[in-house]
């Protein structure tokens, strides 16, 4: 009997079907490997899988690989029967081919970036020129800073040197003074007043009433929030300085005396033309001043008792010389600026 017949019992090669790893089966049973090999391989083309050269067949494969092969494919399979298209989304995000029917999603909203605000807004020209202009505050705030120090604190070699320059810039818009923190604050109420005398345009000569300039100067203020330095120290700075270059009989002393009365008289036809005091056709001949004091009534609760009648103090008649009455408009502020600086000096020389 040949070796190979089906009907022999003995046992055949190692490539036939009873081979050592195999067990012997009857005839005409089919080989579960065998059986198994056509259906991987169709799976596998319909999942997409090609086939690899010098792969061995799925018949010579082991029968526990056989059940893995056809799971792959039908995971494979898997997301394209359930019309799931994140694989396709996935593939493409990933750089793979497109592929046809994928739906792509759809972009999130893009947040803008924040507006700028202040000076970032601003182009870059525009940025360079408010630098500059911040830098050229900031050195004048800082100057402006420096010589107010300078100006209330002890003398010492800058003020000894520079005290020229301190008192130009201080005076007379920002002048310090210690009169509200002294030991003996003002308790009195001073009131300037003037009056003149008038040639109306008829050759008579008339003396006007007194016109009471502080009051005035009360009433432009009252209810002004800004009100002008004119108005708040003009009158009152310029009695001071006569007051400190005179004598009790109202003689000047020294060259500043001679300013603060020229100061004086040019403030005078200044707020006497401004109310009308000549009338039309009059010329203002003569000035007189005189101040009106009276001491601010003290509280209930100190005792102290004070009289609180006024007391008044005349000045001689003052002529106005037809140049002065030329140069009135012209000349009070330069007058002015000359008599506050010469009443700092006063000062300092009696401090």
């Amino acid at each position: 009997m040949d070796a190979y017949d089906k009907g022999s019992d003995a046992r055949q090669g190692q490539d036939g079907p009873g081979g050592p790893d195999r067990p012997d089966r009857p005839d005409g049973e089919a080989d579960p490997a065998e059986t198994a090999a056509p259906e991987a391989s169709a799976a596998a083309e319909a999942a997409g899988v090609p086939e690899a050269d010098g792969v061995p067949e799925a018949a010579d494969a082991p029968e526990a690989g056989v059940p893995e092969a056809v799971a792959a494919a039908e995971v494979a399979g898997a997301p394209e029967r359930a019309g799931v298209p994140e694989a396709a989304g996935a593939l493409e995000g990933a750089g793979g081919p497109e592929v046809p029917g994928a739906v792509r999603p759809a972009p999130g909203p893009v947040q803008a970036p924040a507006p700028r605000t202040g000076v970032a807004a601003l182009s870059p020209r525009y940025q360079v020129g408010a630098v500059v202009a911040l830098a050229v505050v900031a050195v004048a705030v800082c100057a402006h800073i420096g010589l107010v120090f300078l100006h209330v604190a002890p003398s010492n070699t800058l003020t000894k040197q520079h005290g020229d320059v301190v008192d130009e810039w201080v005076f007379p818009e920002f002048e310090q003074n210690w009169k509200l923190f002294a030991p003996n604050p003002l308790q009195q109420n001073v009131s300037v007043q003037v009056r003149a005398e008038v040639s109306t345009a008829d050759g008579e000569i008339r003396t006007t009433g007194w016109y009471d300039l502080s009051a005035e100067d009360g009433r432009a203020i009252d209810g002004n929030p800004l009100p002008s330095h004119t108005q708040q120290n003009e009158l009152r700075r310029a009695w001071d300085f006569f007051v400190a270059s005179h004598d009790s009989d109202d003689r000047p002393v020294g060259l500043r005396g001679t300013l603060s009365e020229t100061y004086l008289r040019r403030i005078a036809l200044l707020r006497l033309d401004r109310d009308g005091a000549a009338g039309p056709g009059g010329v203002v001949e003569r000035v007189q001043y005189r101040s009106r004091t009276t001491n601010v009534e003290p509280p209930p609760w100190s005792g102290e008792k004070v009289s609180d009648r006024p007391t008044f103090r005349e000045l001689p008649w003052w002529s106005v010389s037809a140049e002065t009455r030329g140069a009135k408009s012209g000349q009070a502020g330069q007058a002015g600026q000359a008599g506050q600086a010469g009443q700092a000096a006063t000062e300092g020389g009696a401090a």
